[in-house]
């Protein structure tokens, strides 16, 4: 497979290890559901602005298209709850019912973040393909009680591209866990989205900090252009 240029990222150009190998990295697309950026959904009932979860699709459709193109690996992640809600753990339910959108409860996406329910698929604009995993998780983290590393380290995937929402929640604690286990990360700051601008961009922040600490932020343009194919010379 085709290698590429480093993307021009911040605070430094990614990944660390030189070329872009699409053959050792994998797309990550976390929690494109409808509880968080659709009418009705969780985040909705909570009476958040869903512009601002929805801002990173478009972006991340066409990057989701450029991997495809690529043969890149593709993961799609969704949060969700068994519906017997028994890996549901108290403190969670109890500060959703706070802020009226008790996980479990019944609003008119079906239970909210219910595995099966309508609010817990993901979107049409970035819906998976056939063969295509998709992890489903109970918590924040993509790795928490999932076999995602299982999956990653099987396919020899050692860099993570990640797009998704929340910025500050879903996205930044997968970004961390993986970090953790030695994987080379880029967030795609306009391919991610909060609830809150403000949080949005803390987070982004956070990873760039200290040199990358948690790996590098770069927009969806700067990696298309480092992955757009060469102009054949005549």
């Amino acid at each position: 497979m085709t290698t590429f240029p480093t993307v021009d990222a911040t605070p430094y150009a990614w990944p660390y290890d030189g070329a872009l190998d699409p053959s050792h990295t994998a797309l990550l697309l976390i929690d494109w559901q409808t509880d968080f950026c659709g009418k009705g959904g969780y985040v909705d009932q909570m009476g958040y602005d869903l512009a601002l979860t929805r801002a990173g699709l478009e972006p991340t459709a066409r990057v989701l298209a450029a991997a495809r193109r690529l043969g890149m690996a593709v993961f799609h992640t969704r949060e969700g709850h068994r519906p017997d809600l028994s890996d549901l753990p108290a403190n969670k339910r109890w500060r959703s019912a706070q802020v009226g959108a008790e996980i479990g409860s019944t609003g008119p996406c079906g239970r909210i973040l219910v595995r099966g329910e309508p609010g817990w698929e993901i979107v049409p604009e970035v819906a998976p393909l056939p063969g295509e995993p998709v992890i489903d998780k109970p918590g924040k983290g993509a790795f928490y009680a999932t076999d995602l590393d299982l999956l990653l380290r099987s396919r020899g995937i050692t860099h993570l591209i990640l797009t998704g929402i929340t910025t500050d929640v879903c996205v930044h604690t997968t970004m961390r866990e993986a970090n953790d286990r030695g994987y080379e990360g880029l967030l795609l700051s306009d391919c991610t989205g909060a609830t809150e601008r403000r949080h949005h961009e803390a987070a982004l922040s956070m990873v760039t900090m200290q040199g990358g600490i948690f790996g590098a932020v770069a927009t969806s343009e700067q990696l298309l252009a480092a992955i757009r194919p060469v102009p054949a010379t005549t």
